[in-house]
């Protein structure tokens, strides 16, 4: 069968052992700690209705505002279709998957609160040349200084709430990045929806707060306690050990600590964590973590929809106000979905959200593409009734993401990797998922001048091969400690094929001799 052995004990080593309570001191670091979600989601709900104000399109984008006006309440696929204001979003994404590579040393050598502080001074910097910008240079540049803080942000903070967080509740825990990603673009549209009234300057405003989050996730650097398992593949087993020790609020570590200390041996055997991620062992988090869920967490089209809300809105003849207006809409879907899936995914697990979420956003996406085939074309205004149904579609649709692929897409991946790869890892997942989301930013509007409806198709049958990847592919990780999660691919219907049975234990093995595994 194609399903997980999360709760098969006989492929686990000590998970039976692990012991912990949940305590302030937890709850105090993983909250503090997903406020790095705030900056990624800040940016995804202010970027797409600054892009529709008028203030800001006459400053820089006069032509995209002639055309506008020409069509305000018609139908016309191509009238946002500008490369150059495109790039005002994407570029953000570029600059982000570059940084991911620094961002990696830098989690395995300084930390995670390491990568956390250097992403919030970028995005502060960034913010504030955005707030101030002159010219598109000013724009771009402030974009790339935001994408740097993505990317050492999106880095950091994934791993730093799966390490912290006992097996029990991982899933629930890890989903406060998207808890706080959620709460940051629904801020992001309500600031919008005020600024946006606030002539000539409003964009500048809701540009210029992007510091709030920025300003809070330094703080939350600064004080925060470092993982445990950081601080052993660091070599400060004493502090790791107490850290341990309040994070779990029990004495009774040793089964855990002894498999930090275990993974952090096999760590430092590799000494090219990238060039160990296409080893044999690892190729099932290489497929599955690395490339195959970050991509598709961006190819099911749900952030094509947060980016462009207001302009996709307006482009189907909503009026400026209407459209930001319903952007906040799919805002609270999205954070209600989030609550929804931290309270049930570590009771129903990974897989069940993946595909039950992923049945309903093809449906979906299917009735989306023929509202539109039956309904639209160019130069016709928008039927209010349809125009309804389309805003109560999407919202289910994101509703339904933001349950699965939105929180899942960032959760499953962290758990996959083995502390020997685990910085390289996720550099890999922030660089592939941040590739796709920049592809999907600059292409999505001149595919929907091109495409049309047929662009909702291509993403319903995207979503089609992502469900089935994950049924065929994925194991179950639900309730498994991440130090052992390697052992369910070794009982994988089909990855025990390729990794056998005795891959990790050998590279720990040889790491406790001092032999170099790559």
């Amino acid at each position: 069968m194609a399903g997980g052995f999360a709760e098969d004990g006989r492929n686990l080593k000590r998970a039976h052992l692990y012991e912990s309570r949940i305590t302030g001191y937890f709850i105090f670091a993983c909250i503090v700690g997903s406020m790095g979600g705030s900056l990624f989601g800040y940016d995804l709900g202010v970027s797409g209705g600054v892009t529709s104000m008028d203030d800001f399109l006459k400053e820089f984008f006069p032509k995209v505002f002639r055309r506008k006006q020409a069509h305000l309440h018609e139908t016309d696929y191509c009238k946002y279709d500008n490369q150059i204001l495109t790039l005002f979003t994407s570029s953000l994404y570029f600059a982000g998957l570059i940084s991911t590579f620094a961002a990696s040393y830098v989690t395995r050598s300084k930390g995670r609160r390491g990568s956390i502080l250097v992403g919030s001074i970028s995005f502060f910097l960034g913010a504030i040349l955005n707030a101030a910008a002159v010219n598109v240079f000013m724009l771009i540049v402030g974009r790339i200084f935001l994408g740097i803080g993505i990317g050492f942000g999106n880095q950091a903070v994934p791993l730093y709430l799966s390490e912290m967080a006992p097996a029990k509740v991982r899933g629930a825990v890890n989903q406060l990045f998207q808890l706080t990603t959620c709460l940051g673009i629904l801020v992001a549209n309500i600031i919008n929806y005020f600024t946006e009234q606030i002539h000539p300057w409003g964009w500048r405003l809701s540009l210029g707060l992007a510091t709030v989050p920025a300003t809070l996730m330094f703080i939350g650097g600064l004080i925060l306690p470092e993982t445990p398992n950081s601080l052993v593949e660091r070599d400060r087993l004493e502090e790791a050990k107490r850290i341990l020790i309040k994070v779990r609020g029990t004495t009774n570590i040793d089964a855990e600590f002894t498999d930090l200390i275990e993974a952090s041996n096999a760590a430092k055997a590799v000494k090219h964590p990238f060039r160990n991620l296409l080893a044999r062992r690892n190729r099932p988090q290489l497929v599955l973590g690395a490339l195959g869920i970050p991509a598709f967490q961006q190819l099911t089209g749900n952030n094509s929809i947060l980016f462009y809300a207001p302009v996709m809105f307006q482009t189907l003849g909503f009026g400026s106000n209407a459209s930001l207006f319903s952007t906040l809409i799919t805002g609270v879907a999205l954070v209600v979905a989030a609550l929804i899936s931290m309270a049930l995914v570590d009771k129903f697990g990974r897989r069940f959200f993946f595909l039950e979420a992923g049945a309903e956003m093809f449906i979906y996406m299917i009735t989306v593409a023929i509202s539109l085939a039956i309904s639209f074309g160019d130069g016709k205004e928008l039927p209010k009734g349809l125009g309804t149904f389309l805003v109560i579609i999407i919202c289910l649709f994101v509703l339904a993401y933001g349950r699965s692929w939105g929180p899942l897409g960032w959760l499953v991946p962290s758990e996959l990797f083995p502390l020997e790869t685990r910085s390289a890892g996720q550099s890999m997942v922030v660089c592939v998922n941040l590739i796709f989301t920049a592809l999907i930013a600059q292409l999505f509007l001149v595919s929907l001048c091109h495409l049309k409806f047929g662009i909702f198709l291509l993403f319903a049958t995207l979503i089609l091969i992502m469900s089935s990847f994950i049924y065929f592919l994925l194991p179950e990780t639900k309730q498994v400690p991440i130090e052992e999660v390697y052992l369910l691919f070794q009982s994988h219907w089909f990855w025990k094929r390729i990794v056998g049975e005795e891959t990790h234990d050998a590279a720990t093995q040889m790491a406790q001799k001092g032999e170099s595994t790559v």
